[in-house]
């Protein structure tokens, strides 16, 4: 499973990524707005970190998941916890 991780804190990217492997799943992510936001690929799930995400950055990462029929899982909070939530139901 591949996913997009939108958002969270800097610090934490490592701690994502390591969680996202226990998982099997292969991550991208982005926690500042930059360029490679708009060329996400196709994955199969997109994660937003709403709380650490300006709105303009919200818009953006919406309307490509939206144009690419992308499923998107939005958590308010950056967490671990909140992020092996959302892959314990999506990658079980």
């Amino acid at each position: 499973m591949s996913l997009v991780i939108v958002g969270g804190n800097e610090c934490m990217v490592r701690e994502y990524m390591e969680l996202c492997k226990s998982y099997d799943c292969k991550a991208k992510i982005y926690p500042k707005m930059c360029r490679g936001l708009q060329n996400i690929g196709k994955p199969d799930l997109m994660v937003l970190f709403t709380g650490t995400m300006s709105h303009k950055m919200v818009r953006c990462a919406l309307d490509g998941a939206k144009s690419m029929n992308i499923p998107v899982e939005r958590a308010h909070s950056g967490s671990k916890a909140a992020l092996k939530s959302i892959l314990s139901r999506y990658a079980g």
